[in-house]
């Protein structure tokens, strides 16, 4: 009888012990075991491991990829101009081992080097390159973030900057300019379109001033237009050659007319 208790009970006690020993790892982390403080080498996978109760310390590491907001930042750029800037950093661990070893908490270090860089970054840049060429500026970006993580067991799989806040009066002088530019642009299209348009004004002239026939068939094309608008005067312009031609013979007839 005494024997089926004490059985019982070591049954119950081994029970407890593997209760306690069992630990079970997500498909997205790795196991670090830390046997009386000491890292073991051995990284444990994904499903169900077993550790030596009182003895082994599990750690699980996330090995997903991190979205990392980085907080606006207040910086000035190369030209002078005060600009308040955000980002976002995307990054993974990669040496588990190091992730928990090397640093303290990596995602605050990720966090405060993200933010140092990205005012290096403004500093460095000039407006335009913040408004206009983003993509090297990322990448310089992910550059500067990535010395520090490799030691950290950290890989960055991309920083993007998000967006560029500029000061009203910035955005007032920016808006001036582009109506001053859109307004220049207009002027050298109509000045281009004069231009053309005086050409072929020559050109046509040349060519109705070789055939005088042609300069009064657009004589009377003018007058059939002018004539359909209904207007209630209409001022009939004869060509100077017609003129003569009616004087010269209005005198041949007077001259016709009168006693020898």
């Amino acid at each position: 009888m005494i024997f089926f208790e004490v059985l019982g009970g070591l049954v119950a006690l081994g029970g407890v012990g593997l209760a306690m020993s069992a630990r079970v790892i997500k498909q997205f982390e790795q196991g670090l075991v830390f046997r009386f403080g000491r890292l073991q080498e051995s990284v444990r996978g994904p499903g169900l491991t077993m550790l030596l109760p009182g003895v082994d310390q599990l750690r699980k590491v996330n090995m997903q990829i991190v979205t990392l907001p980085v907080p606006a930042q207040d910086g000035i750029t190369r030209d002078n101009v005060t600009v308040r800037v955000d980002a976002v950093v995307y990054f993974k661990v990669q040496d588990p081992a190091k992730a928990v070893v090397n640093v303290e908490d990596y995602r605050f270090a990720m966090l405060q080097v993200a933010q140092t860089s990205l005012r290096s970054i403004i500093g460095k840049s000039e407006l335009d390159d913040l408004l206009s060429n983003r993509e090297n500026l990322n990448q310089g970006l992910e550059l500067m973030i990535d010395t520090p993580a490799l030691s950290w067991g950290i890989d960055i799989d991309r920083v993007e900057i998000k967006d560029v806040a500029l000061p009203e009066s910035m955005k007032r002088s920016m808006s001036r300019q582009a109506e001053a530019e859109r307004e220049r642009r207009a002027r050298i299209i109509t000045a281009d379109g004069e231009l053309q348009a005086s050409k072929k004004l020559s050109e046509a002239a040349g060519r109705m001033e070789q055939t005088p026939a042609a300069l009064q068939l657009r004589l009377l094309q003018t007058i059939v237009e002018v004539a359909a608008e209904k207007n209630s005067t209409l001022v009939l312009p004869f060509p100077v050659e017609l003129l003569r031609f009616l004087e010269k013979n209005t005198n041949e007839l007077r001259k016709g007319d009168s006693p020898e």
